[in-house]
């Protein structure tokens, strides 16, 4: 393929080709020319033209296929526009000629039709360039025209179309030739003709006046006549042309052309009357109005009235929103009144009203829901309220008129309805997509729309007070605030008229459909209102029986109640079930018997009452067992039963009935049915299988024996075939976006679709997917789908044996019906069995023997030879779900070989597409059926069927299958990839494009083999790239298919191979394609558009972004994207779409799509997106807030934003969004909250003033976002203030993240400020509307979170600004203390719950800020004062504000308290597992209702951790010691607070002690804190654990409660069990440091309670002897601990689990195996560090809480551990730092040998032995390290022998050997090359030099003091370089020194003696100084400063020595004399300049 990349065709490698390979070849060198020609010189393609005109003129002649002679007359087309045009003559005559040629064969037919494309494209491009030749040359087509078949017409009509648009207005002379020969083409047999004569008609009208003028009654006629028998795709060609064509004749100027033609003008009415005709009367024109019609005969047919409903849209489309708004009046008036009786043609039948209904609807949906804004919107529904309001009036007028013209009104009142059902079905979908955005309309009076709605509900029509309910339950889920409020103004009216028919039934839909709604809005209603409506019901069914006239509707009525109110859930049900179960009981009768006397009693009226009241029931139950499924216990099951089996009996009866009372019962009988197979349906059929012989009984009468002679199959069969299968059967069955209207199209004549009026139970139910009002099916219908459903159900629970009989009875009935009749029962029979085996196969069920799979078979082969094209696919379905459920690969074998022998006979189309899709079929339930040889056979015959070209039919089935086939055989099918990727392009290059069918099977193909090859296509083997470059190709082909959905098969086939290749594709091609294609008319290329991108931008979101943009720059003339890319990319084009698009899965794929982008991109344009958020979220807000609130800003530049967001609006051409929906504008809210989330893991400077302007200035294309600030919080304020309330929430939130997010970032101008202080007024004026009285509950409880975490930030320091905020909260406090009375009855209970508990959350997260940062500032305070008293003012500044911010709460903090111990006892209460729930209070707690408990609960968990650890900071700063005595006296003068929960006065004490009252308190907090902490969810978040930690930090923090603790050690060992699970678990570091802080506060609260216990037992027993002292503390006197009970063992093990997690090395198990290697040290993380160092300090204090035998028992763990640590982690550092773990060991190991245990008497011997042993393993250490000696830090260990020697009592360390190793480690050390070892070596040889007892310090003295005085000595040849050996020096001198004050008087002079000359030989003459090094310096001075405070002590040794040397005498005369004066200036400067001491100090002083 390579070859054919070049400018001229490559002849020789095209002549060695095969037949097929050269189509290929001459397709791939078209393709890659069309690239190359527009990118070459223009002399390059004049040197080669000649050739090349030539080589493609010669393809003309080669029959080339479709696409092939697209792309030559393309090429052909450029060649002439960049090449010379003189011989382009030539090439038209040679087309010309070929189309004159006499030759009609059909190979030469591909020649003429090539000719015919070449010559369009030739003049599209070239235009007016050639002259008057187009005259010529359009006569020679339309003559040609005339006998060539749908193929050539097909292709002369595109041609010409394209011959119009390139020669423009000159086309005149051609335009009447053209228009008629278009008008035969209209109405053309074959529907491509007719696609392609309507584009061409769509090209002629720009140019063509006449047909908008003179002729436009005749164009529309013709349009209506070509609806007739049409395809989707004509009807949307045709309503294009149609809607177009009107649309300009209604705007078009008067030009002095059409005032010659005496042209009239056209007004709107005359269009509308026009349309109006079509939709009327069909095609059957305006003048004839025939016989027929006089007759009253004929009726529209369906398709003329559809695609008239598609060209309205059309039309109002192409004039515009604008104009919509400003006609929208006339326009509704004229769209109702097609429903109107003024036409009772169009209404005469049910069937034909619901379709007209239907358009109706659609119309308006499409234009006022599709087209206009919000405002707009607004306005509309204002105008339908109107129109509502008149024809109350009519029907008001004709109900009052009680003369003698009744009969005629009732005409009137029914001739309204069909008017009022659409109306109000609009209002209610309108209000219904504007949300919360519609209440301003409902407040208002004027416009009266809740009043409209109401007073319908009283129409005599069912359908319209069924849709007045419907509206309301639209109003309801859109307003969730008004559903209690219609409720009750409902029930209000349903109890008040309940003698009126009419209002009975009105007022119980209405209160029925309010119902379903509850379950869709969030906040729910009242639960009280259950009990209400409960009430009604049972009065409705109790007086049913009073009033004859209205029995019926009452019967009706309570029923319809009773099953709604069990949408609410078991929460309300349950308290109702006993009621409801006792009607059902005695709605039938209780025994067969009673049943029998039923029949001889009554008349048709009083069965027709009972058969409603039954099936009312039979609903009712249905609803409950599927609404409240966790009520069906095996008690309330058997309480269901009982009734059933008389149900079951009554129908059986119901013929018998039937035939006595006559016809009039047929309806309820039917209805009844229904309801029964339902309700049986949804029950285990275990429960009623007594009545299984005679349900299937009546079941197989009612498929087989059915009532109706409908042809249901649209409806029964889709659900039982595969979605994909179902693509073979056309868009009808696809989704579309006029599938609303197209559906009635499906079902045939008698029916047009479902309507509320069939079921009115339906009004309750979830709405089905994709409806927007839900249309249930006529009874006739609906009866045989339950009984489908039922029967597959009961058929595979029936005993095997009874199912043979089943299935030969159906196969009789089939046999002996005729007809259509026999087509209508083989339908319902297959699809109850295929619904059968799809039960079978879910439930891993057996068919049976062998003869049931005979009578099985012989069923469904006989559906496979249908005539019905659905029930041929449904049973080839069924074929493979049958050897599905059989699972024998025998039978499934056999299954394939008939249909094998079948296919090779069969010549019928009917037989080869049913059994070719049953071979695929079979595969896609067994999984490929193995054999090779099968799949062989199978892809044989698939092959060349696939190739009948007589029927497109076959071969799209064919094609189909083999898909399925290539998808499922795996990787059996790589032998067959290669032939049949070449079969699919063969049939790509030659199939007509008119048979769209065939290419998508094609597609499918084509996609299957793209998926099995896979991976293997980045291949580069030449196999390989040869597929590839085949895939590529079909996919170009099908790219520029003229079918959309062709279009969309080449897209996921691109799709596909850029996931497995991407290198492979090209992307720029690719994108343009998709941007093409973004807002394509068909919903199903815009889904696979869409897909695609959201594939793409996972990748590659950048690139596809610039494509995008690049490509709308080059704006090639074919591409107008309906989109503004050039200006807001392809993100904002997206959101455009997303704005518009009404289907979800599409919104919910573009969401996709840009969060992808916006991860990958958002951080890189930020502006670009910020702005597009901005743009969406301000093109709606109310700009005067906006306005309002931004004049308290400083900053200049935000006003000048200001003035341009106020101008935006109201010059449109700026604004890219106008008006966008709210839910668009809250995913850009959701937007804004993602960037911010992406700027805060891109990087810092995001979030820092200073760094972002430094950033900026370096490049100013860096963009950061703190820049933007202003427009984050103006974006947060426009949606925070929004009318809707998602979008409040939406803003609250990001309001909530900026927040968070910038609190802390400072103002670089203003030092000490931070940078949102100057957004103070938009914060306070975005929360206070959230405050308002009438918010929502949701929206508060966000707003106290916003609150909450503003006063907390601290970003505010001074009180009084604080207020403004402060103030909000104070407002809901006191709204909070009003209690459980002031509550508003709109809501449910659980939201004043959630209200009440976010506010108090909210004043929690504000005290707990407040003391905290108090406390940090009392620590700060102290520090401040070790440092000096001169900062105490600077101190006051920081004081001020958060003392004030305590100040602030603590005003409400008694109120507080009490609630937040209120609200703690209510989660207490809620956590008890469910066993208690008998003995919690029958009222509910303080803030929750019993009844509503389950909704409360995720409240309570949702707040509890902040309000436990603001309790327990509550209670520790009043110190447990404040109690409030009983309410009372304080309270006066406050409201009174819930404080005694859920205890009533009788049963509590009068008076509790305050020590009651606090164990109360102390256990509240710790009982919740455990029970969290035992089993804390996975799911639960970290902020409560560590919240709850922190509780527990603070309660121990205070002696009281640690007394409890200390006391109790069964408390403590739960408590540190349950904090060992938590490590366990919780990996945070942050977790497990607050854990252990909690264990260290235990261990403490033991120590204390020990010691306690000890100075008593001291203080009693003081005069006895000593040794009866009872042991306190654990391990009593043997010293034995038991774990689970001992407090020592516990504390361990968890201290051992954090120091094994940290250093698995100390695990002795590990430390055996040789996975951990001992010795390699490593370095611990700083968390790491942190824990191991916080548990050693717990370690360290352990032995103080055990007895002396305890003590020894534990010794040797807590020794191992803290030499372990000791041993792994001292590593040397660079700077000679100990880590932050050997610091702690140390400290550990000193705090554990001062233990007062080691010299305790009982102890003593033993923890001297232990201790011993522990020196000896320090001392080990080092032996062992010898070979990692430059790893380990010899300092540390020294310190640890240190610690040992210095700590320890003498006995310890004085024995010989101990001592010795000692000292030895000294010595090596001393002669360490390091200066700093040295220095650490000195020091600690310093401290035990001055060892009060000398039997310790002399041993060492005597070894040591020589080498160091020695060492001194040496350096007086050696000067020290730098500091370091200078510090040595100076430590040496100071340990000499010290000996000398420690020796005794004889040994002091001759230490004197040696000290000196050291001393002296450091001092340096006046010379010297000058030149001197700075160490040199520094050691005179201190040489000098020694000998000063030396000679004065020891002055007589001195003088001797200086007497004795004269040298030494001089040197240190010069030195004194010299240095007097630089002294004397130094210290002035020290004075002057006293160091500072750094603020932290870490204790490295561990001696």
């Amino acid at each position: 393929m390579e070859l054919a990349h070049s400018l001229l065709l490559n002849e020789e490698a095209y002549k060695q080709l095969g037949e097929f390979q050269k189509a290929e070849f001459i397709f791939e060198w078209l393709q890659f020319l069309e690239k190359l020609l527009p990118v070459t010189s223009r002399a390059d393609i004049r040197e080669n033209q000649k050739i090349l005109v030539e080589q493609l003129t010669s393809l003309l002649n080669n029959s080339p296929g479709p696409p092939t002679r697209r792309l030559v007359a393309k090429n052909l087309a450029v060649l002439y526009s960049t090449g010379d045009t003189f011989s382009v003559y030539q090439t038209i005559d040679k087309c010309n000629e070929l189309i004159r040629s006499k030759d009609d064969s059909p190979s030469y037919l591909p020649t003429k039709l090539a000719a015919v494309v070449c010559l369009g494209y030739l003049y599209k491009k070239l235009g007016r360039i050639l002259g008057n030749s187009f005259t010529d040359t359009v006569g020679n087509v339309l003559k040609a025209m005339k006998n060539a078949e749908s193929q050539g017409r097909y292709e002369i009509m595109l041609s010409l179309q394209n011959i119009l648009n390139g020669l423009g207005a000159a086309a005149i002379p051609c335009h009447r030739d053209i228009y008629k020969a278009a008008r035969s083409c209209l109405t053309d047999r074959s529907m491509a003709v007719r696609c392609a004569a309507a584009k061409c008609l769509l090209e002629l009208q720009n140019e063509a006046v006449f047909m908008w003028s003179t002729d436009l009654d005749s164009v529309v006629t013709l349009c209506f006549k070509s609806f007739e028998g049409s395809n989707y795709d004509v009807r949307l060609a045709v309503s294009k042309l149609l809607g177009t064509v009107l649309a300009r004749a209604l705007t078009s100027k008067q030009t002095a052309a059409s005032t010659r033609h005496n042209f009239r003008r056209i007004s709107l009415e005359d269009v509308m009357e026009l349309l109006g005709t079509g939709f009327l009367r069909g095609s059957c024109g305006f003048l004839r109005a025939s016989g027929d019609m006089l007759k009253g005969t004929s009726s529209v047919s369906r398709d003329v009235r559809v695609g008239v409903t598609q060209a309205y849209v059309v039309f109002v489309s192409t004039l515009g929103a604008r104009w919509l708004e400003r006609n929208f009046s006339a326009f509704l008036s004229h769209i109702l009144d097609l429903v109107s009786q003024s036409h009772p043609k169009a209404v005469q039948s049910q069937t034909d009203a619901i379709g007209c209904r239907r358009c109706v609807s659609f119309i308006l949906r499409a234009t006022v829901g599709g087209l206009l804004g919000e405002k707009a919107q607004i306005a509309a529904a204002k105008e339908i309220c109107q129109a509502i309001w008149k024809l109350k009036k009519v029907v008001d007028a004709a109900m009052s008129d009680s003369n003698l013209e009744t009969r005629i009104s009732v005409t009137d009142v029914t001739a309204s309805q069909h008017v009022l059902v659409c109306a109000l079905q609009e209002l209610g979908s309108l209000i219904h997509g504007l949300g919360t955005t519609v209440a301003p309309l409902l407040q208002d009076s004027s416009a009266g729309v809740l009043e409209a709605v109401i007073s319908v509900i009283l129409h005599p029509s069912i359908s319209v007070r069924l849709t007045a309910a419907w509206c309301l339950r639209c109003i309801a889920v859109a307003l969730p605030s008004y559903v209690s409020l219609l409720l009750d103004r409902c029930l209000e009216r349903l109890s008040a008229l309940k003698s009126s028919p009419e209002s009975v039934t009105g007022y119980s839909f209405a209160v029925a459909a309010l119902l379903g709604a509850v379950k869709h809005s969030p906040l729910g209603i009242p639960h009280g209102k259950g009990k209400v409506i409960m009430t009604v019901a049972e009065d409705l069914l109790c007086s049913a029986a009073q009033n004859s006239r209205i029995s019926l509707q009452r019967t009706q009525a309570g029923w319809l109640l009773i099953a709604a109110l069990m949408t609410l859930g078991p929460a309300v049900v349950q308290h109702h079930l006993p009621r409801m179960l006792l009607l059902w009981k005695c709605i039938f009768p209780l025994s067969p018997k009673d049943l029998e006397t039923e029949k001889t009693r009554g008349d048709s009226f009083t069965w027709q009452v009972t058969l409603e009241g039954r099936a009312g029931a039979l609903c009712a139950i249905k609803s409950f067992v599927s609404h409240c499924a966790g009520l069906l216990t095996d008690e309330v099951v058997q309480r269901l039963l009982p009734p059933l089996p008389s149900a079951v009996d009554l129908l059986t009866q119901l013929s018998s009935i039937c035939k006595s009372y006559g016809n009039s019962l047929k309806t309820s009988s039917t209805v009844y049915r229904h309801k029964l197979y339902e309700l049986l349906a949804v029950l285990p059929p275990k429960t009623y299988e007594g009545s299984f012989c005679a349900v299937l009984k009546e079941l197989v009468a009612d498929l087989t024996v059915p009532d109706s002679q409908i042809d249901a199959s649209t409806f029964l069969l889709p659900p039982l075939c595969h979605e994909s299968d179902l693509l073979l059967l056309g868009p009808l069955l696809q989704d579309t976006d006029h599938r609303f209207i197209e559906e009635q199209l499906l079902l045939g004549n008698s029916i047009a679709g479902g309507s509320l009026e069939y079921d009115p139970y339906a009004i309750y139910e979830k709405v089905a997917k994709g409806d927007s009002v839900p249309k249930p099916l006529p009874p006739v219908l609906s009866v045989i789908s339950a009984a489908t459903h039922l029967f597959g159900v009961m058929f595979s629970h029936v005993a095997e044996s009874h199912r043979l009989q089943v299935l030969e009875q159906l196969l009789n009935s089939i046999k002996q019906t005729k007809g259509s009749r026999q087509q209508i029962v083989q339908l319902n029979v297959v699809s109850a069995f295929s619904s059968s085996l799809k039960h079978l196969a879910n439930c891993k069920g057996n068919l049976g023997p062998e003869e049931v799979r005979r009578s099985a078979l012989t069923l469904v082969m006989g559906a496979l030879e249908s005539n019905n094209p659905l029930l041929r696919c449904a049973a080839a379905e069924c074929l493979a779900r049958l050897a599905q459920v059989v699972s024998d690969s025998a039978f499934a074998a056999g299954l394939a070989q008939v249909s094998f022998d079948k296919l090779k006979s069969a010549r019928d189309v009917v037989s080869r597409t049913g059994h070719s899709l049953a071979l695929g079929c079979l595969y896609r339930y067994l999984g490929g059926i193995g054999s090779t040889q099968h799949l062989n056979a199978c892809v044989g015959i698939l092959y060349t069927l696939s190739q009948d070209n007589t029927s497109p039919d076959v071969q799209a089935w064919a094609l189909h299958s083999l898909s399925l086939i290539v998808d499922l055989a795996g990787p059996l099918y790589h032998v067959h990839v290669e032939p049949t990727l070449s079969l699919v392009l063969m049939l790509l290059l030659t199939v007509p494009p008119a048979y769209a069918e065939v290419h998508q099977s094609l597609g499918r193909c084509l996609n299957a083999l793209i998926t099995t090859l896979g991976p293997e296509l980045q291949g580069t083997s030449a196999t390989v790239s040869a597929l590839r470059t085949s895939c590529l190709l079909g996919c170009a082909v099908m790219q520029d298919h003229p079918d959309c959905l062709v279009q969309a098969q080449a897209i996921s086939c691109l799709q596909q191979l850029h996931m497995f290749a991407p290198r492979h594709v090209n992307l720029s091609s690719l994108v343009s394609c998709l941007c093409v294609n973004l807002c394509s008319s068909y919903l199903l290329l815009r889904r696979a558009v869409v897909a695609c991108l959201r594939q793409l931008v996972q990748r590659e979101a950048a690139e596809v972004s610039e494509y995008a943009v690049a490509l709308v720059k080059e704006s090639r003339e074919d591409f107008t994207p309906d989109v503004n890319i050039r200006e807001i990319g392809l993100e904002g084009a997206l959101l455009g779409l997303l704005d518009k698009e009404l289907d979800q899965r599409l919104c919910q794929d573009i969401k996709e799509t840009l969060t992808h982008m916006l991860t990958s991109m958002a951080v890189e344009k930020l502006s670009f997106w910020l702005k597009l958020c901005k743009d969406i979220l301000a093109a709606s807000a109310d700009f005067n807030t906006v306005a309002s609130i931004d004049t308290t800003q400083e900053e200049e530049n935000a006003k000048g934003d200001d003035a341009s967001v106020l101008t935006s609006d109201s010059d449109e051409r700026f604004h890219p969004f106008s008006n966008p929906r709210w839910s668009t504008r809250v995913f850009a809210a959701e937007c804004v909250c993602k960037i911010i989330s992406q700027c805060e893991n891109a990087g810092s400077a995001h979030f820092d003033v200073t760094l972002a302007q430094e950033g900026k200035q370096r490049d100013s294309r860096d963009d950061f976002l703190v820049l933007h600030l202003a427009d984050l919080i103006r974006m947060a304020f426009m949606a925070a203030t929004d009318h809707s309330d998602q979008l409040r929430l939406s803003g609250l939130q990001t309001l909530l993240i900026i927040v968070r997010k910038f609190a802390s970032v400072p103002e670089p101008e203003f030092p000490g400020h931070v940078i949102l202080e100057q957004y103070q007024a938009n914060v306070g004026a975005a929360l206070r509307p959230a405050f308002a009285p009438e918010t929502p509950p949701d929206v508060t409880a966000k707003a106290c979170q916003v609150c909450s975490a503003w006063i907390a930030s601290g970003v505010v320091s001074d009180i009084n600004d604080l207020r403004r905020v402060h103030q909000l909260l104070i407002s809901s406090l006191v709204k909070v203390q009003a209690g459980k009375e002031a509550q508003s009855q709109q809501y449910n209970e659980s939201t004043s719950t959630m209200e009440i508990l976010a506010v108090l959350k909210a004043w929690a997260e504000v005290y707990i800020v407040a003391v905290e940062k108090q406390k940090k500032q009392s620590d700060a305070h102290n520090h401040c004062l070790k440092i000096a008293n001169s900062a105490e003012e600077n101190y006051r500044d920081l004081t001020s504000s958060t003392s004030g911010l305590l100040d602030l709460v603590q005003a409400d903090l008694g109120t507080l308290s009490k609630l937040w111990l209120a609200a703690l006892q209510d989660f207490a209460l809620l956590t008890l597992p469910s066993e208690y729930a008998s003995q919690l209070p029958a009222e509910g707690g303080t803030f929750y209702t019993a009844e509503t408990i389950e909704n409360a609960r995720p409240h309570y968990y949702n707040s509890w951790a902040l309000i436990l650890y603001a309790t327990a900071l509550w209670l520790t700063s009043t110190g447990f010691i404040v109690v409030d005595p009983d309410e009372g006296v304080i309270n006066l003068s406050r409201p009174v607070t819930p404080t005694t929960m859920c205890q009533d006065s009788s049963t509590r004490p009068l008076v509790k002690s305050p020590e009651d009252v606090n164990t109360d308190r102390f256990h509240l907090i710790l009982g919740v804190s455990v029970e969290f902490l035992c089993s804390p969810r996975s799911d639960a978040a970290m902020e409560n654990i560590i919240a709850c930690l922190r509780a527990l930090q603070a309660l121990f923090d205070v002696p009281w409660p640690r007394s409890k603790i200390g006391g109790d050690q069964e408390l403590g060992v739960e408590l540190l069990n349950v904090l060992h699970r938590l490590i366990l678990t919780r990996e945070s570091p942050d977790i497990q440091l607050a854990a252990l802080e909690v264990v260290r506060l235990i261990l403490f609260a033991a120590q204390e309670h020990v010691k306690e216990k000890r100075r008593s037992a001291e203080v009693d027993d003081g005069a006895a002897e000593k040794e009866t002292l009872p042991e306190f503390g654990e391990g009593k006197d043997t010293g034995g601990l038991v774990p689970g009970k001992s407090l020592v063992f516990a504390t361990l093990e968890l201290c051992v689990c954090i120091l094994v997690r940290q250093l698995p090395q100390l695990n002795p198990k590990l430390t055996c195996s040789p996975a951990v290697q001992s010795g390699k040290h490593r370095l611990l993380s700083e968390d790491g560090s942190r824990l191991v160092a916080a548990a050693l300090v717990i370690i360290s204090d352990v032995p103080a809480i055990c007895s002396p035998e305890g003590s020894v028992s534990v010794l040797p763990t807590i020794l191992y551990l803290i030499i372990g640590v000791l041993r792994e982690t001292a590593v040397k550092l660079q700077d000679g730092q100990l880590p932050l773990t050997v610091a702690a060991s140390l400290q550990a190991l000193k705090g554990l040998l001062s233990s007062p245990m080691a010299r305790a008497e009982k102890s003593r011997t033993a923890w001297t032995d232990l201790l011993r042993s522990a020196l000896i393993t320090v001392l080990d250490c080092w032996d062992q390290a010898d070979g990692l000696l430059q790893e380990l830090d010899e300092v540390s260990l020294l310190t640890a022998i240190t610690v040992f020697v210095m700590s320890t009592s003498p006995e310890v360390t004085t024995i010989e050997c101990l001592q010795k190793r000692c000292i030895q480690k000294f010595k090596i050390t001393l002669d360490s090359k390091d200066p700093l070892v040295q220095h650490k070596c000195y020091q600690l040889l310093h401290s035990i030099f001055q060892h009060p007892n000398k039997t310790v310090s002399y041993p060492y003295i005597r070894s040591l003091a020589p080498s160091i005085v020695g060492k001194l000595q040496e350096t007086e040849k050696a000067k020290p370089e730098n500091a370091a050996e200078l510090q040595v020096i100076q430590e040496g001198i100071k340990v000499v020194t010290a000996l000398t004050a420690a020796a005794e008087e004889e040994h002091r002079a001759p230490l004197v003696a040696c000290l000196l000359p050291i001393l002296i030989s450091f001092l340096l003459d006046e010379n010297a100084l000058v030149s001197a090094t700075n160490s040199a310096k520094n050691l005179h001075e201190f040489a000098l400063q020694n000998l000063m405070q030396i000679g004065p002590q020891y002055s007589s040794v001195f003088k001797k020595l200086i007497a004795s040397s004269p040298t030494m005498k001089a040197r240190l005369v010069s030195a004194v004399k010299g240095n007097q004066e630089s002294i004397k200036v130094k210290t002035a400067k020290h004075a002057k300049n006293p160091g500072k001491s750094p603020s932290i100090q870490l204790k490295t002083n561990f001696l």
